[in-house]
């Protein structure tokens, strides 16, 4: 019997069109099964309170347009710092797990080529304002697909985000070696109960998937709470 192509099966239902991955298309979905398989994957979904963030923001004037991605690196950098093990990749062999001791930060972006991951480095010893430039420079150059394999390599945790698109939360997979990603959909006003009252504060969601080999369900939720409070108090990540 002549094998059936993957054109004919749906070529009997009506008109097709046969579109050939690309080179970076067919690395990336690699690279994806590769993790999603190897990798036992739990995603904790949390709000965090980022009303006091927003405000900051806004404080700074008009003039100064620093994203609240970048404010959420500095918060992670700093709960990086405070859990070690999630600044950590592990080996091959599954026995050694190599604990890092720099904060660089893989932010995704939605380029031409596809999704691609430049790398923040050294978040922990640079101010707000810095990082934001970096971040367009490497922005740019994936727009312009000048992006070299360098910029993107070395990260100890990488931030996608939906920004303005939508969604509440979803369950990104981890971008190995490392053990961890953190995602981010936009915020949202939500009514949050202080004891006496309602009161409106802006909620932003976060979804945390790990290496369930490495870190337990506990400090993962201890991980992203961390994140919150440092995010509650933006001027000290400035």
């Amino acid at each position: 019997m002549t094998p059936t192509s993957p054109e004919d099966q749906h070529a009997a239902f009506g008109a097709v069109e046969t579109v050939p991955m690309s080179g970076f298309q067919k690395v990336v979905a690699r690279r994806l099964t590769q993790s999603w398989t190897q990798i036992p994957h739990v995603t904790h979904h949390d709000d965090i309170d980022v009303t006091a963030l927003d405000a900051h923001r806004k404080a700074l004037g008009p003039d100064v347009r620093i994203s609240p991605l970048i404010f959420l690196a500095k918060a992670l950098a700093r709960a990086l710092a405070a859990f070690p093990n999630f600044n950590a990749s592990l080996s091959d062999d599954g026995k050694t797990l190599v604990l890092k001791r720099y904060f660089h930060i893989g932010i995704a972006v939605d380029g031409p080529l596809g999704l691609l991951v430049p790398v923040l480095r050294d978040i922990d010893g640079k101010d707000v304002a810095t990082l934001a430039a970096e971040l367009a420079a490497l922005s740019a150059q994936a727009r312009d697909k000048g992006l070299p394999m360098s910029a993107m390599s070395g990260g100890c945790m990488t931030i996608t985000s939906l920004g303005g698109i939508g969604g509440t939360g979803f369950t990104p997979i981890i971008n190995q070696p490392e053990v961890a990603i953190l995602a981010v959909t936009p915020s949202r006003m939500q009514p949050v109960w202080d004891g006496a009252a309602f009161q409106p504060r802006l909620m932003m969601p976060l979804s945390l998937s790990y290496d369930h080999r490495v870190i337990n369900g506990a400090d993962a939720a201890r991980f992203v709470r961390a994140i919150g409070q440092s995010l509650a108090e933006p001027e000290a990540l400035t």
